[in-house]
């Protein structure tokens, strides 16, 4: 024993309170690696889910209506609209025509405008969930 500190010679800096410290960092550091790698799966299975969700163009709001070059709902007659069909676009689809490319079965115009509909949803219009969860995931 050393007097002076009142612990045995062979026993670590901070004495037997340290060796359970360190098992217990040991134990969270094992936990931890077990949630990683449960998470990694289920984040991989999101970013699927997403590429795969639809966005109707227009959603059922704007049956019957076009859409004008800004994306806005307008009514069939306006010069310069364009029909809308209520097509689902994926959201694998509309990552592509965010970054430039054309919606399939459209006009590099007609697209244009898609894309701005697309961009103008709100919470509670059909496939905005999708749209945001595209945004996310950039």
């Amino acid at each position: 024993m050393d007097e002076a500190n009142d612990k045995p010679d062979n026993q670590p800096e901070g004495g037997p309170n340290i060796v359970a410290t360190r098992r217990r960092v040991l134990m969270l550091g094992a936990v931890t690696a077990s949630a990683i790698v449960s998470v990694r799966p289920a984040l991989a299975q999101s970013a699927a889910s997403v590429m795969n969700c639809e966005i109707p163009v227009p959603g059922p709001h704007g049956a019957g209506m076009n859409i004008d070059s800004y994306g806005k709902l307008v009514p069939r007659d306006t010069p310069g609209s364009f029909a809308a069909t209520g097509q689902k676009f994926t959201g694998e689809q509309v990552k592509a025509a965010l970054r430039g490319r054309s919606l399939p079965g459209t006009s590099y115009d007609q697209s244009q405008a898609y894309v701005n509909y697309i961009r103008r949803l709100q919470g509670g219009q059909s496939g905005f969930t999708c749209f945001a969860s595209l945004q996310m995931s950039r």
